[in-house]
């Protein structure tokens, strides 16, 4: 018994791992998806299909949503808001707008804004090392931002920020958020019920977006462009909602449950890992030198934002 114990334990950070890997796919879908839809569109026909797929695991949990009480509602529909619908459209929208490698590598600021949450909302305490790291991934990711390093007096436009990296950066305030909204979620609501009822109110979200723009009908929702390639539109709506959505998802939260939240932290950077796999392997989407230098260090200061938030966590 105890031996079956330590096995599932050892596996949660690898299924962390995985799950958050095949979460780091998703541009390979999304990049060419942006050729044929508008950012909202795709990320609709997304919870759409991740709905479709859900729909047995909502329906076997159907019981727990009478009790719900208020507060885990409220966390719940920020985090259907704020994650998964306005937080991945300006995802796309990055991708769209901006080098694909700098916004994936960009998206790790996510756990101070989340840190940082946590602390305002739940009262977390910070150590002084936070603010310490918290500062050097702000700068680097700075640096990161630009493709040329650039003097004082010198435009951002020339440096090479664009809005790519600006959607990446209000990305990661949403996403950071929403990680802290369903730490509230997870107090009380069990995690398939809550997987399936964040895709649920980020589809309503999506559904009155695109109402509110006029997009909800088929000239919008399958365009000329996605007309004269159905195939490949299908095909990679459907890995999108798949691979990179509710298969990650479910493994992910699985890992999480089988594994300490400051081990898990590690893992979850292979997230970054296939994306800049993809990005820059099969997009060419390639970093200059001194951007190579600030996603490390980026990556190691908010290795060691956690690291040092798990410490005074284990006090």
């Amino acid at each position: 018994m105890n031996k079956g114990v330590a096995r599932r334990s050892n596996s949660g950070p690898w299924l962390v791992a995985l799950g958050a890997a095949l979460w780091g796919t998703e541009s390979a879908w999304r990049i060419p998806l942006n050729d044929l839809f508008d950012a909202d569109v795709i990320v609709f026909w997304e919870h759409v299909l991740i709905l479709l797929m859900f729909l047995p695991i909502l329906f076997s949990q159907r019981g727990g949503i009478r009790k719900i009480d208020k507060r885990s509602w409220g966390f719940l529909l920020f985090s259907g808001f704020a994650g998964s619908a306005v937080g991945t459209i300006f995802f796309t929208l990055a991708l769209k707008n901006g080098n694909p490698t700098v916004v994936n590598v960009i998206l790790n600021i996510q756990p101070v804004i989340s840190t940082l949450g946590a602390f305002l909302l739940f009262q977390d305490r910070l150590t002084s090392r936070f603010f310490v790291y918290a500062s050097i991934a702000v700068v680097a990711g700075m640096f990161l931002s630009v493709e040329y390093p650039t003097l004082i007096g010198v435009s951002f436009a020339r440096a090479g920020l664009n809005l790519g990296t600006g959607y990446a950066l209000i990305c990661a305030v949403f996403w950071g958020l929403s990680t802290v909204a369903g730490r509230g979620i997870m107090v009380d609501v069990p995690l398939r019920l809550a997987a399936s009822l964040r895709i649920v109110v980020g589809l309503v979200c999506m559904t009155c977006i695109l109402l509110a723009y006029g997009k909800l009908k088929g000239a919008s929702l399958w365009p000329v462009a996605a007309q004269a390639h159905p195939a490949t539109a299908i095909v990679a709506l459907l890995l999108l909602a798949s691979i990179s959505g509710a298969i990650p998802l479910l493994v992910y939260f699985e890992g999480l449950r089988l594994t300490r939240a400051s081990t898990a932290g590690y893992f979850e950077m292979m997230q970054t890992l296939a994306a800049v796999c993809i990005t820059w392997g099969f997009f060419h989407a390639a970093l200059h030198a001194h951007q190579i230098i600030a996603a490390i260090i980026l990556i190691a200061a908010v290795a060691m934002v956690q690291k040092a938030q798990a410490a005074i966590e284990s006090q």
